[in-house]
């Protein structure tokens, strides 16, 4: 999502490095082009304002200029900035509210197509990993099929649905806490009602439901394609209903990221939740600190970290360390490991996590695109067992038949043995501690 932004921030950034020493005038210059990627990213000229002054006095103030290493230091001060600016200033990421004692209410609002319903789901999911017991509530009865939406992402998830057809949705709501204490559901979440643009009867309905109920927690779903328009909503309902925090849906899109930039200074309620992918499990808590350093280039190795581990269970961690380590790591292996690897999310996504890789990036004839991670997949499942297991067998005649049957080349095939055998030889260094020196394998593999 600011991936464009992120290159002019880091395109900015290389050049004040480029100086021995950062005068005034630099300084200038390069808040100056800050200021108009920011705006290009559409934040809130408020919040430029605020940003660009806030860093040049603190740049200034930290006599941080005619140093040596003072474009590093001006860089710390943009990212502490940019975490201030995401409303990440009181550390670490923000969570649930929850009542002094369960079902705790989660009252999900906003317009119509901001993905309200799907986050639902996608909450759920993530509070049952955490061994919480869910209960989706459909409490908007006005758009078409949006119950049957809901009870349909229920049954995919295990997680039940409550509806009352015939409820007028503040009733209904009521009705659905008092069945949770019932049947022992310790979260709620409610899917309510939304309309194409905010109307009177909207917000009363919202609020009746809010008063009824009192949530400890009520959450706007946002579009962030949407840009400022979704900072404009944000206000509005926190003016007239009140809410507690934001869920910024469509987050791996190409959005220009303004709205996640602006929605703490402007509306005043922090970023709880976005929106990664469509799939069930898309739904990240959102870390100020880890968004600013991915911005500028310095990577989130932390979530990469935790999308693997949610894969990989500590028995399977360990019998992968034991292949590397012993130089048994198959093409068997390898292929699962790629399904996991494509499970947890866009490969280009991924590769902007690793400090430097993004950069690193740029210029390359490697496309990062799924039909290549299928081209692999064909060429090893076209492959007996044996060979997969001991690819050393694999001759001229072998190659050929593996062709064939996987729509390639054999120097496609040449390829990838000999990438792979590099590979193996590189797990085995690292698994000794011995980081490779000028190693060929890269993030490239197979793909070249």
């Amino acid at each position: 999502m600011f991936e464009s932004l992120s290159d002019r921030l880091q395109g900015v950034f290389a050049r004040l490095s480029s100086r021995g020493r950062v005068s005034e005038d630099d300084l200038k210059v390069a808040l100056r082009e800050v200021r108009i990627a920011l705006l290009e990213a559409d934040v809130s000229l408020r919040v430029v304002k605020q940003f660009v002054r806030a860093v040049e006095e603190k740049a200034l103030g930290a006599e941080v200029l005619q140093g040596l290493g003072g474009a590093q230091q001006v860089i710390k001060i943009v990212h502490d900035e940019l975490v201030e600016m995401l409303g990440g200033g009181d550390g670490g990421p923000a969570r649930l509210n929850t009542a002094p004692n369960p079902p705790h209410a989660v009252m999900l609002v906003g317009l119509q197509g901001s993905g309200k319903t799907t986050t639902a789901s996608k909450l759920a999911l993530m509070l049952r990993k955490q061994g919480h017991r869910p209960l989706l509530v459909a409490a908007d009865p006005y758009r078409p099929a949006a119950v049957t939406q809901l009870q349909t992402l229920g049954r995919q998830l295990d997680v039940p649905v409550y509806h009352a057809p015939d409820r007028k949705p503040p009733d209904l709501a009521q009705d659905a806490i008092k069945h949770a204490v019932r049947d022992g559901f310790n979260y709620v979440i409610l899917d309510t009602a939304g309309r194409l643009v905010i109307d009177e009867t909207m917000m009363r309905e919202v609020a009746e439901i809010r008063r009824r109920l009192d949530p400890p927690e009520v959450l706007l779903v946002a579009d962030a394609m949407t840009g400022q328009d979704a900072v404009r909503v944000a206000e509005q309902f926190h003016e007239q209903v009140g809410i507690s925090g934001v869920v910024l849906t469509k987050m791996d899109s190409d959005a220009r990221g303004g709205a996640a930039l602006s929605l703490r200074s402007v509306a005043g309620v922090p970023i709880k939740f976005v929106g990664t992918s469509e799939r069930a499990d898309g739904l990240e808590a959102f870390h100020a600190d880890r968004i600013a350093s991915r911005i500028l280039g310095m990577g989130d190795v932390l979530t990469l970290i935790e999308r693997a581990q949610e894969l990989t269970s500590d028995e399977q961690a360990k019998a992968l360390e034991k292949k590397m380590r012993t130089a048994s790591f198959t093409l068997e292996d390898f292929m699962e490991q790629m399904g996991k690897v494509r499970q947890m999310g866009p490969l280009d996504q991924l590769l902007g996590m690793i400090p430097g890789m993004s950069q690193a990036m740029k210029g390359s004839n490697v496309q990062l695109e799924d039909k290549h991670f299928k081209r692999i997949e064909a060429m090893i499942q076209s492959m007996t067992r044996e060979e997969r297991q001991h690819p050393e067998i694999i001759g001229s005649s072998r190659k050929r038949r593996i062709a064939r049957g996987s729509g390639t080349t054999t120097a496609d095939i040449n390829r990838l043995l000999h990438q792979f055998r590099d590979m193996q030889k590189m797990m085995k260094m690292m698994s000794r501690g011995k980081p490779p020196k000028g190693f060929p394998m890269g993030p490239g593999f197979g793909l070249n």
